[in-house]
């Protein structure tokens, strides 16, 4: 069976790479995602036992400041009774704790710990630190559209890669729950294919994408 990119569903040209890991990764040369092939990707098992390992709780400053990176830049953008999701919240529910410490109504999801999805329409869906996570990122970001109103912000939180990235010595790259890699020719490509406005990133890790059809 022949290689397909998980995104943009490529059949063509890929650039082989390895990781810290030595999994065997490859970059799609039509979207520039990075992905690692199908026999490198987690159990669920694997993945719970991972993600029961993190520490994060509202309690901990550390992982409150992470997340306030997405949270501060986003707010400016939402009306005081926008009411939305956390996209991928972990065993440990913060970022909708936050947001509701500040006014904003925000309910959970996780395919793993809180699997049943809310309904939407929402006004705004945070995904921080859950795309690099997706084994089939196309139809995750088809779902997030379709949670989202029009004229809604999607805030994405995901280490980008550049062309300085060494893969082989990546911090983010040791994680084995970490799949997928996005570039901000990536982050293009999504948001020309599913309709959306990039109008904030900080070429690093923050990305705010407006749904279009509304403001």
């Amino acid at each position: 069976m022949s290689l397909k990119c998980p995104l943009c569903k490529q059949t063509g040209s890929f650039t082989r790479l390895s990781d810290r890991l030595n999994r065997v990764l490859n970059k799609c040369e039509n979207c520039n995602l990075v992905f690692v092939e199908n026999n490198h990707l987690p159990s669920r098992e694997e993945e719970k036992f991972r993600y029961e390992q993190h520490n994060n709780s509202i309690e901990d400053e550390g992982y409150v400041q992470f997340l306030m990176q997405a949270i501060e830049p986003a707010l400016k953008l939402f009306p005081q009774n926008s009411k939305g999701l956390d996209y991928g919240c972990g065993p440990g529910p913060t970022l909708s704790r936050l947001l509701q410490q500040r006014g904003y109504a925000c309910q959970n999801y996780d395919p793993i710990f809180f699997p049943k999805l809310p309904q939407g329409p929402f006004d705004f869906i945070f995904a921080t630190e859950c795309f690099e996570h997706f084994f089939d990122p196309a139809k995750e970001i088809e779902q997030l559209s379709r949670l989202l109103k029009n004229g809604a912000c999607l805030v994405v939180m995901t280490s980008l890669w550049d062309k300085k990235t060494d893969f082989s010595n990546w911090h983010y790259t040791q994680d084995n729950t970490h799949v997928v890699f996005f570039h901000e020719n990536t982050i293009q490509y999504i948001a020309h294919k599913y309709g959306f406005e990039i109008i904030f990133t900080d070429y690093k890790r923050i990305i705010i994408l407006r749904k279009e059809g509304g403001h």
